[in-house]
């Protein structure tokens, strides 16, 4: 039905609520990169109005901590746009310090926990390869 897919990958050490934490971030940053994969509002039977969601899956796999950062290397060597939370990302409290946080790390010091990802369906999976379905 879809030639791209929606990948999310969370390290395997994670609390669950900084699990649901990052998930919830990294969707909003798919959602802005592809705001085409936001479909019509939900309307129920009562009439009430409920926001749209994606029109696409997303499926959520899980990685350690090498398997994560080889993600995040096969990402920009296909120049893949991807979002991407660090673990000092946990520490602030606002989107300036986060981007202030994130700017200090490159790509082989950044301890990655979690990215998402869209593209096509192969090289979402050639990238994402070694993660495993979360659970």
């Amino acid at each position: 039905m879809f030639d791209t897919k929606i990948a999310i990958v969370l390290r395997n050490n994670l609390a669950g609520w900084q699990k649901l934490n990052v998930t919830a971030f990294l969707s909003t940053g798919i959602a802005g990169q592809y705001p085409e994969i936001i479909g019509e509002p939900y309307k129920d039977r009562a009439g009430n109005l409920y926001n749209p969601l994606s029109i696409q899956p997303i499926i959520v796999l899980s990685a350690d901590e090498a398997t994560i950062s080889t993600i995040h290397r096969r990402a920009l060597e296909r120049d893949v746009t991807s979002s991407v939370f660090i673990e000092e990302m946990f520490a602030t409290g606002h989107d300036a310090a986060n981007r202030a946080v994130f700017a200090e790390y490159a790509p082989n010091d950044a301890k990655v926990v979690g990215i998402a990802l869209r593209a096509d369906k192969k090289i979402v999976d050639k990238i994402t390869k070694g993660a495993t379905m979360q659970h």
